[in-house]
């Protein structure tokens, strides 16, 4: 390691953020990076234990993480870019979205601040981005070999990728009209701008990857033509699904999915045309916003920016406590009351919150009636709370209570393929379905998860597919 005593030595960098008045007036991605000294000062935290958790626990795509801070501490950046890209396709989309699981199991974690795992890593690529470094790999031989990979998310281009590199003719279909499936539409442009995307689909044509936007699988083009005409197929349509709230007065207009919302703003920034009479806009309304995960923040944010007279997010669960409870153990993923960027920008947020239903005008919502609840000591049934009952004004809802599986009409309407109870595709040690030559990755496997677990699903699956093709 650089230094034994760097996490003594130097305490964790804040990192940098756009004035909270400013960033709110536009997309503008919001955080900022540290300067090279800081950034070193960062990697002499780093005690590069025996058994790091943060690469054995944290990390879902298994990151070298002590091995490339050691190299940042000792300047070798080169080495540290391709420590990091051995294990990680896409460390530019991590380095901005991922939640740093790693940096919750990071030992420094027990009683102090973790390493700034997730910044080093977004600046050792975007370092070998500027030096030039990161060019298109294409395979030295080809194999004879066609896959298609249907759904462009993050494990779709990771399997991709890792394919067209083994010499496979790699074909990706994605349903909407642009590739990049939730990296394209789903993540807004203030924490992930694409220009960063099409920068490795650049790469990836290149390398010899082809895109294929605009087709429905099951509807465009049939999967039984996909198996005739291809030696292996990849499915990673993600988990679209999203989990709706079926209470009285849900047919009123201006109730709305949060993806449909985020998707729509999405498109904006890219210069395309949303159909009039189809907006939807939090511009001068009351919002609420009915769950509190990563994709409600988001909605917080882009109602934010388009100028919302008020924001309100609410969760059902009760509000999570500020520091680690004794059940909840480092290096486990910390169940605490966390404060995103958006969060920060202006929002109202209550928990213990049941929505009972909702009111309207001539058609359109203008209040959610709610009651208070009480959660029992197991976490598994509550109560209302008597008299504890009132109505929130709200001229747009938006629905982010997460997502429930892969959607199977048409894609898998033609086959009997094994699905679990969740209705996610079911697969074996090899990611492949109950179908020989078919196999499944990241949220279509395992339900609404991370980017970087998508990301090592795909890799996964990929060599899957090299193992399949081998004949082994």
């Amino acid at each position: 390691m650089g230094s034994p005593t760097g996490f003594m030595e130097y305490k964790r960098a804040n990192i940098p953020k756009r004035n909270i008045k400013e960033r709110i007036k536009d997309f503008h991605e919001i955080e900022s990076l540290l300067n090279p000294k800081e950034l070193t000062q960062q990697a002499l935290r780093c005690m590069n234990c025996g058994v790091p958790s943060c690469h054995s626990f944290g990390c879902p795509v298994e990151n070298r993480i002590p091995d490339f801070n050691d190299l940042i501490s000792r300047n070798h950046w080169q080495k540290a870019l391709e420590v990091l890209h051995s294990t990680c396709n896409f460390p530019e989309f991590t380095g901005r979205v991922c939640p740093a699981p790693c940096e919750a199991s990071c030992t420094l974690s027990i009683n102090s601040d973790p390493v700034t795992i997730r910044h080093i890593e977004l600046q050792i690529v975007e370092h070998g981005w500027h030096m030039g470094w990161i060019k298109p790999e294409p395979a030295t031989k080809a194999s004879g070999k066609r896959v298609a990979v249907i759904g462009s998310g993050p494990a779709g281009l990771a399997a991709a990728q890792q394919l067209v590199r083994s010499g496979h003719r790699v074909v990706v279909f994605e349903k909407a009209d642009r590739i990049g499936g939730l990296l394209r539409y789903g993540i807004p442009d203030f924490k992930l701008d694409k220009k960063y995307l099409d920068r490795r689909l650049d790469q990836m044509t290149k390398e010899g990857a082809v895109f294929v936007p605009g087709v429905v699988i099951g509807k465009d083009i049939s999967l039984n033509y996909l198996r005739r005409s291809y030696e292996a197929i990849v499915i990673t349509a993600g988990a679209t699904v999203p989990r709706d709230l079926p209470i009285p007065g849900r047919d009123l207009k201006g109730i709305h999915f949060a993806m449909d919302f985020l998707t729509q703003q999405n498109r904006r920034i890219a210069g395309e045309n949303i159909a009039k009479g189809e907006e939807i806009l939090a511009t001068g309304k009351n919002v609420l916003i009915i769950g509190g995960g990563d994709t409600g923040s988001d909605c917080v944010g882009t109602s934010i920016r388009q100028g919302a007279k008020k924001v309100i997010q609410i969760e059902i669960l009760p509000k999570p406590p500020k520091k680690r409870s004794g059940t909840n153990p480092w290096p486990l993923w910390p169940t605490i009351l966390r404060t995103s960027t958006s969060h920060e920008e202006g929002c109202v947020r209550h928990w213990n919150i049941a929505s009972k239903a909702f009111k309207g005008i001539n058609g359109k919502v203008e209040k959610v009636a709610y009651s208070e609840i009480e959660w029992d000591d197991t976490f598994k049934s509550f109560k209302e709370r008597p008299g504890k009952e009132s109505e929130y004004n709200a001229d747009l809802v938006l629905l982010s209570m997460g997502f429930l599986h892969i959607d199977k009409d048409p894609l898998l309407a033609e086959l009997d393929i094994a699905l679990s109870p969740q209705g996610n595709i079911i697969v074996d040690a090899n990611m492949m379905s109950s179908i020989p030559g078919i196999f499944a990755a990241g949220d279509t496997v395992r339900g609404a998860s991370l980017v970087v677990t998508a990301i090592h699903q795909g890799r996964q699956a990929a060599a899957g597919v090299n193992r399949y093709l081998a004949g082994k």
